[in-house]
């Protein structure tokens, strides 16, 4: 079940906007947003954001097949890399005020000794999508069910703004192959240059997108995450209908996080409206795939890199991060000291 949005407290948050004493509209954007998040929080002028960032990281088999510039032993070494703080992910949720959990849902390397990480493996890796189902319905379900304890640990510890992050030698592959089948897409349209491969390894890549998409057939659902997906991206899944059930927002990064997304949708079409996408990145697809959520990007950076990056670096626009929102920056006209104000000399920025 997904929790039900105010929108009566929408209502009423854009009639407090309007009587600010600054031409209606004058702040773009950030008005919507700070009217979205008081519908979700049941607030008028919305609380202070207090984000958590989990970084659910996994293997994939489908690397056999060539289709990614790394092997998949950079997987766990980037994991390490994550429980030390040295990866951007760390700086970036120190400066966005986020919590960070590190997740193994899906390693292929032993992690178990690496203080700093959540061991929840689920299996270690996925099988080769290719040439068969990337894991079973069970192992499916499993992996959805790391996410959503990973919300619900969130949400209880305080937190009211969820980003999840991916780490994944191969998973661009396996998203590119859930928002073909989820969205009705072509390879061609979709698959791009992941973390850097040439023009000759992206056709490749889009060819073993295309032979996986006809070997899997037409699914839909968790039995498109199960023949095509991966254990990460299935944890991502989990941790976005379950923050949608608990009634707290979403901020989707890039284009794992968007195929993670509308395989949520495809579950349960109501989640997207807990979503806000916070950028747009480089990944070819990854556009088409907001399209397909209904989701307009806070920014377009034309990052790529993966890992909750792109969210945790737009969540510094949302307006409600601090007590700086579009409802706290302007005197009520009633109470302004001046008879015709200039937005400028009443905002207090």
């Amino acid at each position: 079940m997904t929790a039900t949005v105010n929108d009566e407290i929408e209502k009423a948050a854009r009639a407090h906007q309007a009587r600010l004493t600054k031409p209606q509209g004058s702040l773009g954007r950030l008005e919507d947003i700070a009217c979205w998040f008081a519908a979700r929080q049941g607030r008028v002028m919305p609380q202070a954001l207090r984000p958590h960032i989990a970084v659910f990281a996994a293997d994939h088999g489908v690397v056999a097949e060539g289709i990614s510039a790394f092997p998949s032993v950079v997987t766990g070494e980037m994991v390490k890399n994550f429980a030390r703080g040295g990866a951007a992910i760390n700086v970036l949720a120190r400066r966005a005020g986020a919590t960070l959990a590190v997740v193994d849902v899906g390693v292929a390397a032993d992690v178990a000794d690496v203080p700093g990480v959540v061991h929840a493996k689920v299996r270690p890796g996925t099988a080769n999508l290719l040439r068969e189902p990337a894991m079973d319905a069970a192992t499916c379900v499993q992996a959805m069910e790391v996410g959503r304890g990973q919300a619900r640990a969130a949400i209880a510890a305080g937190a009211n703004l969820l980003l999840a992050g991916d780490m994944g030698i191969g998973n661009t592959t396996a998203s590119a192959c859930l928002i073909c089948a989820l969205g009705g897409l072509a390879p061609e349209e979709v698959v791009g240059f992941g973390t850097g491969i040439d023009t000759e390894v992206r056709e490749h890549k889009a060819d073993v997108v295309r032979r996986a998409l006809a070997r899997a057939g037409r699914v839909q659902g968790e039995q498109a995450l199960a023949e095509l997906g991966g254990l990460e991206i299935a944890a991502m899944s989990g941790f976005y209908l379950e923050a949608a059930a608990q009634g707290v927002p979403v901020l989707v990064d890039g284009f794992i996080a968007a195929a993670a997304a509308m395989v949520a949708q495809a579950i349960r079409p109501d989640v997207t409206v807990w979503m806000l996408a916070g950028h747009v990145s480089q990944e070819k697809g990854h556009r088409l795939a907001l399209q397909a959520l209904g989701l307009e990007p806070l920014v377009g950076l034309g990052m790529r890199l993966g890992g909750g990056s792109g969210c945790a670096r737009a969540q510094a626009t949302c307006p409600s991060r601090s007590s700086c929102s579009p409802a706290r920056l302007s005197s009520p006209v009633r109470c302004a000291r001046c008879s015709m104000p200039e937005p400028a000399t009443c905002l207090r920025w």
